[in-house]
């Protein structure tokens, strides 16, 4: 079986407020929107955010929680890292992280989407990212 993820999806609570930190904060532009449901065209992927009621109707999965994850944006250098959790804080964004450079190497801080989405804002330069931003892993 093919290694793919073609759409992840997001529960959120307000699409104004979501869409003002992924369109304010990391420049993202919807390529679909309706009163419930935002699509954003990414590398190789869709990324959703939904309406939490209407997601977990959809799923069945009223009131269950998926426990701690993160999602990870890579950037390609390590002077890109703060720039961009305070641009992601200023559009509605809270700071779970500072950046800071791990025991592993490289540069990374958290920020959270307002409805407490975990985001890494990393660089690692064991991972390079190619001319149309896909990040390879590296060691």
């Amino acid at each position: 079986m093919q290694q793919q993820i073609a759409v992840i999806t997001l529960g959120i609570a307000e699409l104004a407020r979501s869409t003002r930190f992924y369109g304010d904060g990391f420049g993202w532009k919807p390529i679909f929107a309706s009163e419930e449901i935002v699509f954003y065209q990414m590398k190789g992927l869709v990324l959703a955010t939904w309406l939490a009621a209407a997601l977990e109707a959809d799923s069945r999965q009223a009131g269950r929680t998926p426990g701690a994850f993160s999602l990870a944006h890579n950037v390609a250098a390590k002077e890109a890292v703060q720039p961009l959790l305070d641009q992601l804080v200023s559009a509605g964004g809270s700071l779970l992280r500072p950046a800071d450079a791990p025991p592993q190497g490289g540069f990374r801080g958290y920020v959270a989407d307002p409805d407490g989405h975990a985001w890494e804002i990393a660089w690692n330069p064991s991972w390079p990212i190619d001319a149309v931003g896909h990040v390879t892993f590296g060691i």
